[in-house]
């Protein structure tokens, strides 16, 4: 049993992180999103008018049914490319850019992304409308 011990405790330290604080990602979200997005996440924040398109309601992505997961993860981290700011985001560079925790999607579709955008995440889908 003794020698079971560090194989499973390295095995463990190997597996992804479940991280997703939403209070976290609140504070990542005022932090980083709020000037565009808008305190309320409604697309309203005070650099809105610069853009080149119009910031999304960030409280409308699950109005068509489940919360997209893969495609916020997506725009987030610059995979899903979107020329809003004058460039691609993200604006925040290797904040980003680290992919060290999966996450589940509603139907388990594992999405590995940082534990940052797992967090802001957890945030957005807590400020869901119908």
């Amino acid at each position: 049993m003794r020698l079971m011990l560090p194989a499973v405790l390295a095995l463990l330290s190997a597996l992804p992180v479940q991280a997703q604080d939403a209070t976290r990602g609140a504070a990542i979200f005022a932090r980083h999103c709020a000037a565009c997005h808008g305190a309320e996440a409604d697309g309203q924040g005070p650099m809105a008018a610069i853009l080149t398109l119009p910031p999304t309601d960030l409280t409308r992505l699950s109005a068509g049914g489940a919360f997209p997961t893969i495609r916020v993860v997506m725009r987030i981290d610059g995979r899903d490319a979107l020329v809003a700011h004058g460039s691609p985001m993200p604006l925040f560079g290797q904040l980003y850019e680290r992919q060290d925790v999966t996450i589940t999607t509603q139907d388990g579709t594992p999405v590995v992304t940082s534990a940052e955008i797992a967090d802001l995440l957890a945030h957005l889908e807590r400020l869901q409308r119908p």
